[in-house]
């Protein structure tokens, strides 16, 4: 995916505006991931429209207040704007993590040629290969928010690293949240069930001898 912007320049939309401008940081930030190219302008008002929709899906994906592992996704806006001026309005309500192209990089336009991109708000869904998963995913994500990542992971046979086995183990994964509990309980009992005096042979028989109970009564 890296192989799309080699010998590009990729800016973080953060306050110092870092710049991605080695494989090896390319690499990190997009590789193993699905990709989001969102073509878009501030002059257009389908677009600032979408805008919060974008970044709410991007959000709800990718920051821990959400989710407890980031989802493996990107996103490079590729600015359709007239004006830089415009291009840093638009991104300034827009997440830190996505990424941009700079504004006098002539690929923003050979991208949209590239991907056949007709209107505006667009997003292309790219799979880890780079190859297209999703001309334009803007209705989908309208219409399903969120749970969009589910199916195009599933679609681009996306390598999930975040849920891989720990290894070396001393005691395996709980089955279920509640498991915790019922192997604790399970214990505690098993210990005042078996508490007897010492030198004892046999478990104290119930008062009131063998007829103080039913034969199906375990308490």
């Amino acid at each position: 995916m890296a192989s799309l912007f080699s010998g590009r320049v990729l800016i973080r939309n953060n306050s110092d505006q870092d710049e991605l401008d080695t494989e090896a940081e390319l690499s990190r930030r997009l590789e193993n991931r699905l990709v989001l190219l969102f073509f878009g302008s501030g002059s257009c008002p389908q677009c600032q429209a979408f805008a919060p929709i974008l970044r709410d899906f991007f959000v709800k994906l990718t920051d821990e207040f959400y989710v407890l592992r980031a989802a493996q996704l990107a996103l490079v806006y590729v600015s359709q704007d007239p004006t830089e001026e415009q291009q840093d309005l638009f991104l300034r309500d827009m997440p830190k993590k996505w990424l941009f192209l700079p504004f006098e990089d002539d690929l923003r336009r050979d991208l949209g040629r590239r991907f056949s991109v007709e209107r505006l708000p667009a997003v292309v869904v790219l799979k880890p290969s780079g190859d297209v998963l999703t001309h334009d995913a803007t209705d989908e994500i309208r219409r399903l928010g969120p749970a969009c990542f589910a199916n195009w992971q599933e679609a681009a046979e996306l390598l999930d690293r975040s849920f891989l086995q720990p290894e070396d183990l001393d005691d395996p994964a709980p089955r279920s949240l509640t498991d915790p509990l019922r192997r604790c309980k399970y214990r505690v009992d098993q210990t005042a069930r078996g508490n007897r005096s010492p030198g004892s042979g046999s478990p104290p028989e119930p008062k009131g001898g063998a007829e103080g109970g039913g034969a199906g009564e375990l308490f």
